[in-house]
């Protein structure tokens, strides 16, 4: 073969070396992990499978707490149940902490923002006894079921959703600021053309109603008495139809877009927590962390 024909065959030093945040893993975290924050194997199913069941039960005491006629013959029961759904979410946070090489990534992300919420309430009673009924907040961690039921294509869509409200953050916030000054102009007018006589007693009051009218909500508590506010209040009750449909449009926009974006996976970063990563992505979208692959072992 001619030399020049010849593919040369890369030096020892050229060869890539193994991934120093997959060699950060040891095996019992790797497994930890696979249990906690996967759904392909029978026991992270029935792990999941539990958690599930538990938080719907623990909504249910907190709900059931608030009927005063159910807490004042069950309230005992009730309350040491909810502390024992405590101490196990308490434990499954300390679990997911652990098995993640950068905690504080995980405890930061919407879900690792969830799972603590979930608990401060608990403690929180200790000072401050109705604080407990804000444990319903406990039903977010509910969303894990579309990973246990393995509904690949829900969780592919709501990452394409998501996508879409960060790509049309910006074109939203202008449609935003736009409508404030409307808010501002508008009760303005209508506290000068209107005045106190007829329930307009400030420029606030002017934009609440300038609010409820461009949202066609209309409750009807404040209303326009003169010819010259009847015809402005007709004028803002039109245009927010016209406004109703802006942001619609926006996001029906970015969500074609997206679409058009490649398939997702629902595997998790063993570093962070985070998921929505592309199939064929190697490291993550948030900490660019490496991503552990069926291949790696786990």
């Amino acid at each position: 073969m001619s030399p020049l024909k010849r593919i040369r065959q890369p030096y020892p030093e050229d060869r890539p070396g193994p991934d120093p945040e997959r060699a950060a893993t040891t095996p019992w975290r790797a497994r930890l992990h696979e249990i906690v924050f996967e759904a392909d194997t029978p026991e992270a199913r029935w792990f999941d499978s539990i958690l599930i069941v538990v938080i719907s039960l623990s909504v249910i005491t907190v709900v059931l707490d608030s009927v005063a006629a159910i807490s004042a013959e069950y309230g005992g029961i009730l309350r040491v149940a909810e502390w024992m759904f405590t101490v196990i979410f308490t434990i499954e946070y300390a679990l997911r902490l652990m098995a993640v090489r950068h905690p504080m990534r995980y405890a930061l992300s919407f879900f690792g923002i969830v799972d603590l919420l979930a608990l401060l309430p608990s403690y929180l009673s200790l000072l401050l006894p109705a604080g407990r009924y804000l444990l319903v907040v406990r039903i977010l961690r509910l969303l894990r079921i579309f990973r246990v039921l393995r509904l690949g294509k829900f969780l592919s869509e709501g990452a394409v959703l998501g996508h879409a409200l960060r790509a049309s953050r910006h074109k939203i916030s202008v449609f935003l600021s736009t409508v404030i000054v409307l808010v501002v102009l508008i009760g303005a007018m209508m506290y000068v053309v209107e005045g106190e006589a007829h329930g307009f007693t400030s420029i606030p009051a002017g934009m609440y109603w300038a609010v409820v009218t461009l949202t066609t909500v209309g409750y009807g508590d404040l209303a326009p008495q003169t010819t010259l506010g009847k015809m402005l209040a007709s004028i803002v009750m039109i245009l927010g139809y016209g406004i109703i449909a802006v942001p619609t449009g926006i996001v029906t926009a970015e969500l074609t877009e997206a679409r058009r974006g490649r398939a997702t996976t629902s595997n998790a970063c063993p570093s962070c927590g985070s998921r929505g990563h592309l199939a064929d992505a190697e490291f993550c979208r948030v900490c660019g962390a490496g991503l552990l692959r069926r291949d790696d072992g786990v």
